[in-house]
């Protein structure tokens, strides 16, 4: 079992043309989204633009959530919709796609040898997470709060910001948190194909 906690302050962010990004894990992980190499690639991203052309990724699926704000997205000849908080779309990285509002969101990439779902979670008291044993990684990023982590034997204290990352390579895996006040999670799982 692989686990890796990245502190947000070791996590890199950068510009883009609407607002920033930061990059919480990419897998492999000697891969780049510059060079779109990877198999699935974790980030948030704030939009402080009111309206903001989506980078187009050809090959690419994506999934949205949005942790803060409200934006209204739209995926020329698709679909469009209003996401708020904890609310999600999914779309292909070639589509034509807009956004009209400003916010904070979470972006799950991945190629078509991967899928994966994300989940938001607002933990007050002491909470084992459902594990499903066929998943071949986990991502934990504490949005907001403090908590205490237990993966399997291995514990850590997340901050606001903090990403962790599980690769369990099929052995048995618990996660149990225990928040210091409440806390906001995003629980991400990927299965390879």
């Amino acid at each position: 079992m692989n686990i890796t906690h990245s502190k947000s302050s070791e996590l890199i962010t950068n510009k883009w043309v609407g607002g920033t990004t930061t990059q919480l894990y990419i897998y492999p992980e000697n891969s780049s989204y510059a060079v779109r190499d990877f198999l699935f690639r974790i980030s948030t991203a704030t939009v402080e633009t009111e309206e903001s052309v989506f980078t187009k990724l050809p090959g690419i699926q994506r999934k949205l959530m949005i942790l803060d704000g409200e934006i209204k997205i739209e995926h020329e000849g698709y679909h469009s919709k209003i996401i708020k908080k904890f609310e999600q779309d999914e779309f292909n990285g070639d589509w034509n796609t807009k956004s009209y509002g400003k916010a904070t969101d979470f972006n799950l990439m991945t190629r078509e040898m991967a899928s994966g779902e994300i989940e938001a979670y607002t933990v007050s008291d002491f909470k084992k997470l459902k594990i499903n044993e066929d998943v071949d990684f986990w991502g934990i990023y504490l949005y907001s709060g403090k908590a205490n982590i237990k993966i399997s034997n291995k514990g850590f204290m997340l901050n606001t910001g903090d990403f962790c990352s599980v690769l369990p390579e099929k052995e048995h895996l618990e996660i149990s948190i225990e928040p210091i006040v409440k806390s906001e999670f995003i629980i991400t799982n990927v299965r390879f194909m």
